[in-house]
């Protein structure tokens, strides 16, 4: 099928919402679809759509950007979350991998330091990484490289962790023995089967966060698995904590935050966010109705900080 949709200028745009149905001041429309664009803000009114096109009755712009403000100030919020969780997990995996092998080179080695990767993968890895470390501009990239780069084609594993990509972290992570990678997820409290299935929903959260793209009523593609109801009885009661929603990873983030950084105040801010925008539908996150009442979340009612 041929697209024959044509562009529209702001008026236009605005002269289209209104003609559906939905509310609001005309100017202040116009001035806020020319800093975040119609397509952008669609994503916030979609359900309120009827079949025909046409928008629930008593649809407002204001209300519409009310969910993208929060929206943006929540991606922010996880972002600060999952930075602090990543640069942990770079610790971690460096430190743990250079402790097992007494060698910082030994992840680029052939002769066992990634051997849970098939050869194909660990080719990908290696490459991907040397070339990270080349169009790196850290001073202490160049540094090395000067000093040893006679002798050394790659980078010590701490200095390495420093510049892979996340997804590059993800790599070293599955690839390292299992014993380097039981003692990064005991670090968390966990078993090394949830703390990787974490690692790939966090990154894939923070791959959106990155682009801007929407949270607040995203099902996620993938899904972090839930810590087993025998071992980890604070996930499943008073509040059953399921992996389909955002409410999941923001549980999860909190989790390792009280790992982390113990006197963190992120659960709070969380709160506060949701308190300064009652009229976002909570359901949409998969938010239960008595969250607060999950002992993960047992610092979220001390106040806002």
């Amino acid at each position: 099928m041929k697209y024959t949709k044509s562009a529209l200028s702001f008026d236009e745009q605005v002269d289209l919402l209104l003609s559906r149905g939905m509310l609001g001041d005309r100017a202040e429309m116009k001035e806020r679809l020319a800093c975040v664009s119609y397509y952008r803000l669609s994503g916030y009114w979609f359900h309120r759509k009827l079949p025909n096109n046409s928008f629930k009755p008593g649809t407002t712009f204001a209300t519409v950007w009310d969910q993208y403000v929060f929206d943006r100030s929540l991606r922010l919020l996880m972002m600060d979350a999952v930075e602090r969780i990543e640069i942990s997990v770079r610790t971690q995996i460096s430190y743990h991998h250079a402790q097992r092998f007494s060698d910082p080179f030994a992840y680029a080695n052939a002769a066992g330091g990634l051997p849970e990767l098939r050869p194909e993968e660990r080719t990908t890895f290696l490459e991907r990484t040397n070339d990270e470390m080349s169009r790196s501009h850290e001073q202490f990239v160049g540094h090395f490289k000067q000093k040893y780069g006679d002798f050394h084609d790659c980078l010590p594993i701490w200095m390495a962790t420093e510049v892979m990509s996340f997804g590059g972290v993800l790599k070293l992570y599955k690839g390292s023995p299992r014993d380097v990678r039981n003692n990064v997820a005991s670090y968390f409290g966990m078993p090394d089967e949830v703390i990787w299935s974490w690692l790939l929903s966090l990154n894939t959260l923070r791959n959106i966060c990155a682009h801007h793209g929407r949270l607040w009523n995203r099902a996620m593609g993938t899904k972090p698995k839930m810590p087993k109801q025998r071992r980890y009885p604070e996930w499943h009661f008073p509040v059953m904590v399921t992996a389909e929603r955002l409410f999941a990873l923001l549980t999860i983030s909190n989790y390792c935050l009280h790992r982390i950084a113990p006197g963190s105040h992120w659960s709070q801010r969380l709160v506060k966010l949701l308190t300064d925008h009652p009229r976002i539908p909570h359901r949409n996150m998969g938010f239960p109705e008595n969250w607060l009442d999950c002992p993960i979340w047992h610092d979220a009612k001390g106040g806002h900080a």
